[in-house]
């Protein structure tokens, strides 16, 4: 694939104080530390790991020297970071970006917001699409990020919950017959991967997983391959559901004996309808229990037609807090990209 097909990088800003460039591997722990900066000023959840922006600095797919950028001081201090990534065959451009504390109300991030619609308007011009369509996520409680968003036109396309249960009186499910549970191996995790791949095709928003981005997914710092398991067909062989789990040491302080969280919870289409997902769900619980957990987490879209939401509420989940999904739609995106 040659990069003319990944779309020209649009130059970047023009931001007093700051010099902007895309951002390399050599730049992961200053990015890091800007990450770790902003998560805390914002009292976020959660942030990216290292993994995830190695990732991100050799992503094939999305070339960092066109898709990423990041902003230094005059003493050479990472101050803001923005990138954009877009799938060959996909209708919409993911966004993710941060401006440190220190550099807020200057304007920096609707600078940066600008680019990244520009970038990612390149990139939907470059596949000949006409109309390209940015989104992004926030949460509930980041109120600048909310009022950015709102000035520059987007608009709240999708709620996400996350919920969480305490550990105590674990649901009583049944696995149900001819399927076993067994722990997820690395031998087993390109078959989850197809399986994920088949189980999310008709859930809003999801777009397959590479082998390469899988292989970012499994090596991430949280991710417990130990309480992570994949549900097999006993007369096929076949995996018909699967569970991954992540463990993340600093929310052990917030939620006193630790969260056991489902990342990704799947069932393929032929095996639905027969309590396999409340079965994966009572097992990740007993396997957290085991772990020294307090509760178990995972995370819901609040309009998931396949009735998501309702089997967590049956299973003893209650919402703790929310996020958005911000959308915009970039008409005629040749002329934008310009």
């Amino acid at each position: 694939m040659t990069p003319s097909l990944f779309g020209a990088a649009h130059p970047f800003p023009h931001v007093a104080g700051l010099e902007f460039r895309p951002l390399v591997p050599e730049d992961v722990d200053s990015w890091l530390a800007l990450v770790k900066r902003i998560a805390a000023f914002e009292e976020a959840p959660w942030h990216a790991q290292r993994s995830e922006l190695e990732a991100v600095v050799t992503d094939s797919l999305n070339p960092a020297v066109s898709n990423t950028l990041g902003g230094v001081d005059a003493d050479g201090v990472l101050r803001v970071y923005g990138a954009v990534a877009k799938s060959p065959d996909g209708d919409k451009s993911d966004i993710w970006g941060g401006v440190d504390p220190l550099w807020r109300r200057r304007g920096v991030g609707a600078a940066v917001l600008l680019w990244q619609e520009r970038q990612a308007a390149a990139r939907f011009a470059a596949d000949g699409a006409r109309v390209a369509k940015v989104r992004l996520h926030v949460e509930e409680n980041n109120a600048g990020a909310r009022a950015l968003l709102s000035v520059a036109g987007y608009s709240v396309v999708r709620y996400y919950a996350a919920m969480q249960r305490s550990l105590e009186r674990i649901p009583a499910v049944p696995m149900p017959a001819g399927i076993t549970i067994v722990a997820l191996t690395a031998e087993l995790s390109d078959a989850v991967r197809c399986a994920h791949n088949e189980a999310f095709a008709d859930h809003w928003g999801s777009e397959p997983r590479s082998p390469e981005r899988w292989a970012v997914q499994m090596r991430h710092e949280l991710m417990r391959l130990d309480l992570s398991t994949a549900a097999v067909d006993d007369a096929t062989g076949e995996v018909a559901a699967y569970q991954l789990a992540t463990v993340d040491p600093a929310a052990a302080v917030e939620f006193g004996a630790g969260e056991g969280y489902t990342e990704l919870l799947g069932v393929r289409r032929a095996w639905r309808g027969r309590g396999l997902a409340p079965a994966m769900l009572a097992d990740a619980m007993r396997r957290f229990a085991a772990a020294g957990l307090g509760c178990a987490g995972l995370d819901v879209d609040t309009e998931n037609p396949s009735g998501a939401l309702g089997l967590y509420e049956r299973m003893g989940y209650l919402p703790v807090r929310r996020s958005m999904v911000w959308d915009k739609v970039l008409h005629d995106a040749p002329s934008i990209s310009a």
